[in-house]
């Protein structure tokens, strides 16, 4: 451990990240480091934050933090760490961070555990025709001859497919919920080898083919140039009848002009928590689809989930103060790739 206690300042939007550090999360923080002021800073143009940055070592952000610019970074002289209790970073801060020689470390592996579990109870519900069997209950208030009759079809999640877009973090987690199930999982993702699916237990498609077999797909890929709207109209009409999409991922990823629009065919369904734009319009007709099970990007870190974003924020910033190796450090060369 450091002779001397560094200090830390918090840059985050507190109303936003409830839960995230309890009391023993702070106490732990008291412990290891000398905490400059407990109430986070909202800006960091002004002399409160002028002031506070100049002593930082460890600065620690969240959800609503300000975006960190050059001159940010230029006037935290002393800067050393951002340990960030979330995940996405690339749009709150500039990478001349790297250049200064700051570490970074994030919180996305906290926040990967329940939205691989959102997933998880979305794939086997959808599986399960959950979500059209609870709509013709509460339509017919009997078990009559339609809902009796989609009893005996093909459905349930013995040898199910699931087809998932993307092995990244929450994809590997998905993929890890899923192995007690009797389910073939497909992948598509053109950075995974074959023999780093086979270690995986997944079968390589490619997006065409998995769209085309899969009963339930689900998305699992970062936002960026070269995966927006690669869910298009073309693709979208590959889908089987019947079939689910998921997305707990990023809106862009599909085109929601071109979802909305075979959604209203009817031929398959849609679990969406995350729309673009973020909040649909109110005339959206997602809202009112029969098909679609609509949630307003709930599938991360809510209540009391929220805790171990700062478990593994503080534990990072224990192991930097006791000079050991972070686990969860974004190099230059992911900046750009994390969703």
């Amino acid at each position: 451990m450091m002779a001397e206690r560094p200090c830390l300042a918090f840059a985050l939007h507190p109303g936003r990240t409830q839960h995230v550090f309890t009391p023993a999360l702070r106490s732990r923080l008291d412990a290891c480091c000398v905490v400059l002021d407990h109430e986070p800073l909202r800006r960091l143009d002004d002399d409160r934050a002028i002031g506070l940055l100049a002593q930082a070592e460890i600065l620690i952000t969240g959800w609503g933090c300000p975006r960190v610019d050059r001159s940010t970074l230029t006037r935290a002289r002393k800067l050393k760490l951002i340990a960030h209790s979330a995940g996405s970073v690339r749009h709150f801060l500039d990478p001349h961070l790297f250049d200064l020689g700051i570490t970074l470390s994030h919180a996305a592996a906290a926040n990967a555990q329940p939205v691989a579990e959102y997933a998880l109870a979305a794939i086997l519900f959808a599986n399960k025709r959950a979500f059209c069997f609870n709509r013709m209950y509460g339509e017919t208030r009997a078990r009559g001859p339609e809902l009796v009759s989609l009893t005996n079809a093909p459905l349930g999640n013995y040898r199910s497919s699931v087809g998932l877009i993307g092995a990244s973090r929450i994809g590997r987690r998905v993929i890890e919920l899923l192995r007690p199930f009797d389910v073939d999982i497909l992948l598509y993702d053109p950075f995974v080898s074959p023999d780093e699916a086979r270690t995986l237990g997944v079968r390589l498609e490619t997006l065409d083919a998995l769209l085309e077999s899969a009963q339930v797909v689900s998305l699992h890929a970062p936002s960026l140039a070269s995966t927006h709207h690669m869910i298009d109209a073309r693709r979208l009409a590959l889908i089987r009848d019947g079939a689910t999409l998921v997305n707990t991922a990023r809106g862009a990823l599909i085109d929601q002009a071109a979802l909305e629009a075979e959604l209203r065919t009817g031929r398959f369904q849609a679990v969406i928590d995350v729309t673009d734009p973020e909040i649909p319009d109110p005339d959206s007709p997602l809202y009112d689809m029969p098909n679609v099970f609509l949630t307003p990007h709930i599938a991360g870190a809510l209540g009391t989930e929220r805790e171990r974003l700062g478990e593994l924020t503080v534990t990072e910033v224990e192991r930097w103060v006791e000079g050991q190796p972070l686990r969860h450090v974004v190099t230059p060369d992911r900046f750009d790739l994390i969703a």
